[in-house]
């Protein structure tokens, strides 16, 4: 009888726990009314939050990095590059690589048989269809693009599946997405 009671309150105990869970994310992160939907979802609404995060540390990093308000790129201090260059870059060990600047963040890392790209940057018009371009320039294919914004910061997070024809490194693939925000703009036309 005991057991009974025991399993009754734990049950009870989770329905007020989902019930809550429920309450704390938007309702189109949750698409059924299910345990395992309400869960899901609010997995969901915590890795949004979690790239907000980020994005919101990337842009106070970039704000105490960069004297003047204006998006000039400003030299940082790495040893891999040379002291004129507006760009930092570190690898993350053997499956990931970032490259730094005042006016984005960018990580390459592997996973399975794909690129997780992440740019954290200002907004500025424009700036998808150039990253775009370099990836379909270097034979990547954008199996998915997840764009997260906060005020004038947005977070670009892509899937990329790479092309047999692709001869890039990480390195090499952060750096040029990279030199995309130090480019001219490229307009829809010109694609």
């Amino acid at each position: 009888m005991s057991h009974i009671a025991v399993e009754r309150n734990r049950r009870r105990q989770m329905n007020e726990h989902l019930k809550v869970l429920r309450s704390l994310t938007p309702c189109f992160y949750i698409k059924r009314g299910d345990q395992a939907s309400i869960i899901g979802g609010v997995i969901e609404f915590i890795k949004e939050l979690h790239q907000v995060l980020q994005a919101l540390e990337s842009k106070k990093r970039r704000k105490s990095l960069s004297p003047s308000p204006g998006p000039s790129p400003r030299p940082l201090q790495q040893a891999t590059q040379p002291d004129h260059s507006p760009i930092g870059f570190e690898s993350v060990g053997e499956l990931g690589a970032c490259c730094n600047s005042s006016l984005a963040d960018v990580e390459a890392r592997i996973s399975g048989s794909n690129v997780i790209l992440k740019i954290i940057s200002k907004r500025i018009p424009g700036q998808i269809l150039k990253i775009i371009a370099v990836l379909e320039k270097f034979s990547f294919e954008v199996l998915h693009l997840n764009i997260s914004s906060m005020e004038d910061t947005v977070l670009y997070s892509f899937v990329i599946k790479i092309g047999l024809e692709c001869q890039l490194s990480l390195e090499e693939l952060a750096v040029e997405v990279q030199q995309s925000f130090f480019s001219e703009p490229v307009f829809l036309n010109e694609i």
